[in-house]
């Protein structure tokens, strides 16, 4: 579905910011891109939904070049929630938002659009009546992601999108993409710099530093790799880390419920 063969960017031939990239992402997964600021991580997303051309290589999504494709046949098919959503807002009431996207990526009946509107306001408990830039900014983010949610894209590319959330707000959205993920099989990129909540929902980690990309794989597998989180200035979940640090039966625990698990056994071996 998404395939990059040596890519390269950079925004002239003496500055590449990007240095040959390789990976694919299938249909229905959900992949973070990890790595400081920096790293290449917002860039490599842009260059997925055609935003960015590459100087060298081929970034292919669902078949086509992107470099040969109008970035406007590519957005048919990807939708990207960039970091600040004011960059995304342009209506005058929350539902006119949600409905502007649906008008412009399908010919449904205005009983279906008006439908699918009220399903993405109830989930993620939006006024459909609010003025979008009377709203705070994790409710704005909210808005953002509702009118991509709405139309059901194929690819749908996450710019750090728990920024300004609290963790109600971030729970509430990553739910709802992660839902759109399994029932729908939507392929997720997500960009993210918060280490919980790429191991709490990706499924898979491009870990990335300096333009390049260290290690890619599961995601438990990738925040116990010691070395590849060093050199990409990250550390992993709080969890995670002691469960390295413990070894032996804790060390593949990331959740409580799986650290009280491994900690109970001890205690019956000790018995």
């Amino acid at each position: 579905m998404i395939r990059f063969d040596n890519v390269s960017f950079g925004y002239s031939r003496d500055n590449i910011m990007i240095h040959q990239l390789n990976f694919e992402i299938q249909k229905g997964e959900f992949v973070a891109l990890a790595g400081e600021n920096g790293a290449g991580k917002s860039t490599t997303s842009k260059l997925i939904n055609g935003l960015l051309k590459p100087v060298s290589g081929d970034v292919t999504v669902m078949g086509r070049n992107t470099r040969t494709t109008k970035t406007s046949r590519i957005a048919k098919h990807v939708g990207f929630l960039f970091q600040n959503p004011d960059r995304q807002l342009c209506r005058n009431t929350v539902r006119e938002e949600l409905l502007f996207g649906l008008d412009l990526v399908t010919d449904l009946k205005k009983e279906e659009k008006d439908r699918k509107v009220e399903e993405v306001l109830l989930k993620l408990g939006l006024d459909g009546e609010r003025d979008p830039f009377r709203l705070s900014r994790g409710e704005r983010q909210r808005v953002a992601l509702a009118s991509l949610l709405v139309v059901e894209p194929e690819i749908l590319i996450l710019d750090e999108p728990t920024t300004g959330l609290d963790y109600k707000e971030c729970k509430q959205i990553m739910d709802a993409v992660r839902e759109l993920n399994r029932q729908k099989q939507v392929t997720v990129v997500m960009v993210c710099h918060d280490m919980e909540v790429v191991l709490d929902y990706a499924d898979r980690v491009l870990e990335m530093a300096g333009g390049t990309l260290l290690a890619d794989g599961e995601t438990r597998e990738i925040f116990r790799n010691e070395v590849v989180m060093r050199r990409a200035s990250l550390i992993p979940p709080q969890i995670t880390g002691l469960a390295v640090r413990l070894g032996g039966r804790f060390y593949y625990a990331d959740t409580v419920e799986e650290m009280v698990d491994a900690l109970e056994f001890e205690i019956r071996k000790a018995e």
